[in-house]
């Protein structure tokens, strides 16, 4: 399934046309929207339920078991109508060689779905307790733009087909104006299915297959650049949100309040119950990354089942744990990402992590990019925003080592890899649009202005080593 994403006017991004692929990496100077473009693609996945086939899917299928399961308490015109609805449904869906289409629907179901998609209220809402905004309005553009109209587009499809669409546009301080279409060519099941329905509760339990589906293309979840703060004082945060959500605490004190993915994490933070067994090739990269990074674990502990967990870190061999305050940065910027992978986050999920590498030695940098292709590896899309070189050249690298493994040449059995399509990298720029960064065999992913600082680093170097020199030259001479 491939979903674009097209903004323009958006914060601090003046165009953008990106599509998500299973690791996506934004990179680019501070201020340019790197963050701004995440929480939107955070927005768009929390509000359809995923980039799935058809949105909201579940919907679907609840009308038909809702259907199914009051039927008798129907009156008897409304039984039998509801009963030749079914009759029509299963000869469509019987019909050899007659693929069954989002048009095959009964029109109440796929108007519903349709208006849904295109409602005034929901999609704003979302995006204003994403971003803690009070209008929609305050995300057009806020640098020099001649154009006063922000717009952003979502388009799912496949194999070159558009399953439905969805944009917003937004002019100054009107009302946003919003447009969806679902494709009524839209295959929801093939001519080649093989069982035969009889049944009025066949259909409901077919289309409770749409549901599944829905669900296979997972939830998302946001790590915040905030996350290892969040980390060290997570309970004192809660506690203290708690005493103010009392009529005598709004009236003492004025509340700030958090964006949606600040307030999303520390929820999961503070619900957060351990290993779930989600799945076992994700459970595996958290426990190679703490093996190789942390040299020890993170542990959660409660002193009552209702109370907040506390978590801490036991190096190897130690025998008392530690605090989050009282571990090394590192441990706490990737300790949240630890337990995500060891009890939150399953296959088909999205991963959106601000600025990975923040906290870590160039060295550490590098593994965690070998972390972030074991989770492509084990199902889970990927977006990072980063600053980091590093963390870009061990990418490519896990490219290169991708093309090997085509080849039949791999370095080694248990390499790490990414398969070149697997990745895909923006570069954000200040007042420009956003343009994609193509992997070069030889260069791998480089921004422009990576290399400008290299070269300048190295120009001011040799030009300061040159006076150095030259000035020993002239006070030898001098002082013969």
């Amino acid at each position: 399934m491939n979903a674009y994403i097209n903004v323009k006017n958006f914060g601090p991004i003046e165009k953008a046309e990106i599509d998500l692929r299973p690791l996506t990496v934004f990179v680019g100077e501070s201020n340019t929207g790197k963050t701004y473009l995440a929480a939107l693609i955070y927005a768009l996945h929390q509000h359809f339920d995923g980039f799935s086939k058809i949105p909201w899917a579940d919907s679907i299928a609840s009308h038909f078991s809702i259907a199914y399961r009051l039927r008798d308490h129907y009156s008897q015109s409304k039984k039998e109508e509801l009963e030749q609805e079914m009759l029509e449904i299963l000869e469509k869906l019987n019909t050899p060689g007659l693929p069954f289409k989002f048009s095959d629907l009964p029109q109440q179901v796929s108007t519903r779905s349709e208006s849904r998609l295109t409602d005034k209220e929901d999609f704003p809402n979302e995006l204003k307790r994403c971003f803690d905004f009070e209008s929609v309005s305050r995300l057009i553009r806020f640098t020099d733009s001649r154009d006063n109209k922000m717009k952003v587009s979502l388009s799912v499809s496949e194999k070159g087909q558009t399953y439905w669409d969805f944009e917003l546009c937004v002019s100054g301080s009107t009302k946003p104006t919003i447009t969806g279409h679902i494709n009524p060519d839209l295959i929801l099941f093939d001519a080649n299915r093989k069982t035969e329905l009889h049944e009025i509760s066949d259909v409901e339990r077919l289309f409770r297959s749409l549901h599944i589906h829905q669900r296979q293309t997972g939830n998302s979840f946001y790590l915040p650049a905030a996350r290892s703060g969040i980390m060290q004082s997570h309970g004192v945060i809660a506690s203290a949100l708690i005493k103010r959500a009392t009529r005598i605490g709004l009236d003492r004190f004025e509340v700030s309040t958090f964006s949606g993915m600040i307030a999303d994490f520390l929820e999961q933070v503070v619900r957060f119950r351990g290993r779930n067994g989600k799945s076992r090739k994700i459970s595996r990269v958290a426990e190679q990354l703490e093996l190789d990074l942390l040299e020890g674990k993170i542990e959660v502990e409660r002193a009552t089942s209702d109370a907040y967990p506390e978590f801490l870190y036991r190096p190897d061999q130690a025998e008392e744990p530690l605090r989050m305050s009282h571990s090394a940065a590192m441990v706490s910027e990737l300790a949240p990402l630890v337990l995500y992978l060891q009890g939150i986050v399953g296959q088909g999920d999205l991963l959106i992590i601000e600025e990975p590498e923040s906290h870590l030695h160039p060295g550490a940098q590098t593994k965690v990019a070998q972390t972030l292709a074991r989770l492509v590896q084990a199902g889970v899309r990927v977006l990072i925003t980063t600053h980091s070189n590093w963390l870009l050249q061990q990418i490519s690298n896990l490219i290169r080592e991708g093309e090997l493994q085509k080849l039949g040449k791999s370095t080694s059995e248990d390499a790490d890899f990414l398969k070149q399509e697997e990745v895909g990298a923006w570069w954000f720029h200040k007042n420009k649009p956003v343009t994609e960064l193509p992997f070069d065999l030889i260069e791998g992913i480089e921004p422009e202005d990576h290399l400008d600082i290299a070269e300048d680093l190295y120009n001011r170097s040799a030009g300061l080593q040159n006076r150095i020199e030259q000035t020993k030259g002239e006070n030898a001479v001098e002082s013969e």
